[in-house]
């Protein structure tokens, strides 16, 4: 017996044996980390592109009012949250092996998702019915639009596509063909659609109140 197998039994510890690579991952969510990052890139040049025309330019517009845009956007930060929190308890279920919870967690992390893309479109519909479009608004720079509609459209097509995603694993894992790691992984997404978010949602609406009347 080696001094270190009669120290480490003496002592309780377990020598790692080999077999197992004590790094390995799994490659979905390899590559869905990997995704994420690339993906973070991406929104973090457009917040970062938004803020530096909001600081350049003099006639920035704050066309959002307390009701409908705030009151609708905070209602939508609240069904995000929400689904956060609906998306852990089903990676919980998923790992603890009972599946007939994870389904029923699954579908309400999505109906937070559809309640998001409504109340976003309801949203939508009323600037562009105020005059807002990708080339013009009535309030001020014209680059409010543009800015404002590449931001929250990019953010909108992840939030359905997570949704989508989330509809293909509830089904397959309702019938066995997908496993806890593939629950996890989705919800990895999930989580970084929701993250966005939460960046989106103080520096594109909160810093563009309307305090005026």
């Amino acid at each position: 017996m080696s001094e270190a197998v009669a120290k480490s039994r003496a002592t309780g510890l377990r020598l790692w044996g080999g077999g197992v690579n004590p790094y390995g991952v799994v490659y979905k969510k390899l590559g869905m980390w990997l995704f994420i990052v690339s993906d973070s890139l991406t929104f973090g040049a457009l917040l970062f592109a938004y803020s530096y025309l909001r600081m350049s330019s003099p006639s920035w517009p704050s066309p959002f009012h307390l009701y409908p845009s705030i009151a609708f956007s905070s209602v939508m930060t609240l069904c995000l949250l929400s689904s956060s929190l609906t998306m852990v308890l089903a990676v919980h279920h998923s790992r603890q092996g009972e599946r007939g919870k994870v389904v029923p967690w699954l579908l309400a992390t999505m109906a937070g998702g559809a309640t998001f893309m409504v109340l976003h479109a309801m949203e939508w519909m009323n600037l562009i019915r105020e005059g807002m479009t990708l080339k013009a608004n009535p309030w001020g720079d014209a680059m409010f639009g543009g800015t404002f509609f590449t931001i929250t459209g990019l953010h909108m097509f992840h939030v359905f596509s997570g949704v989508a995603y989330l509809g293909v694993i509830a089904v397959g894992f309702g019938r066995k063909k997908f496993n806890a790691d593939d629950v996890e992984v989705v919800g990895l997404y999930w989580h970084f659609v929701d993250l966005v978010w939460m960046f989106v949602f103080p520096l594109v609406y909160l810093m563009s109140v309307h305090m005026g009347e």
